[in-house]
């Protein structure tokens, strides 16, 4: 198993070496390219993505504007969790920003895994209480918090690689803020 895939999974609950085997086997490896999409609007999203290397998002259009409401990096996971647990049709997209080495696993082996490892079911349970959480927290920074202390609190809280490396653009439309005042605000900071 990809040590930090495992690393990830042992720090949320314990299994045995032959429950290790097991939920290996029911990864697969995938390689993207910048811009491919993981997973489209309109499309029931079946995997879950746990990124070994690589940067991408989740967003979703409005008035034909890109509205990015998830980042994720090396040893993060990524889905459009709704259309995932749900197994309905997405209203997001998920799309690599530069290149990504990838582990998968789908909707039915995530079953299987419930079904066959008891432990398993905490690690779903996490992972869906920190996208909660995550999501709760964004709703709640972009309706009471002005701009410039969103922008300090998303330098003090992502991962350096999201922060160096993802175009501001997707940066502003996370943050809810238009790019030209992400880019005064930066200014403001240096």
């Amino acid at each position: 198993m990809n040590p930090s895939l495992q690393k990830q999974i042992l720090s949320i609950a314990s299994f045995s070496e032959n429950e290790i085997e097991t939920i290996d086997s029911c990864f697969e490896y995938e390689k993207c390219t910048t811009k491919e999409f993981l997973s489209s609007m309109g499309k029931i999203s079946n995997k879950i993505f746990f990124i070994v290397e690589g940067l991408a998002r989740v967003y979703y259009l409005k008035d034909g504007k890109e509205i990015t409401t998830y980042l994720s990096c090396d040893d993060g996971f990524i889905t459009s969790y709704s259309s995932f647990i749900n197994q309905s049709v997405s209203f997001e997209n998920i799309q690599c920003i530069e290149d990504c080495e990838m582990l998968s696993i789908t909707f039915e082996k995530m079953q299987f895994l419930y079904n066959e490892i008891p432990n398993w079911e905490r690690v779903g349970r996490i992972l869906a209480e920190q996208n909660y959480l995550c999501m709760a927290d964004r709703v709640l920074k972009l309706q009471m918090i002005p701009a410039k202390e969103k922008y300090q609190t998303f330098l003090a809280s992502a991962p350096a690689k999201i922060i160096q490396r993802t175009p501001l653009i997707y940066i502003a439309s996370f943050l809810g803020i238009t790019p030209e005042s992400l880019s005064r605000i930066r200014q403001d900071i240096s």
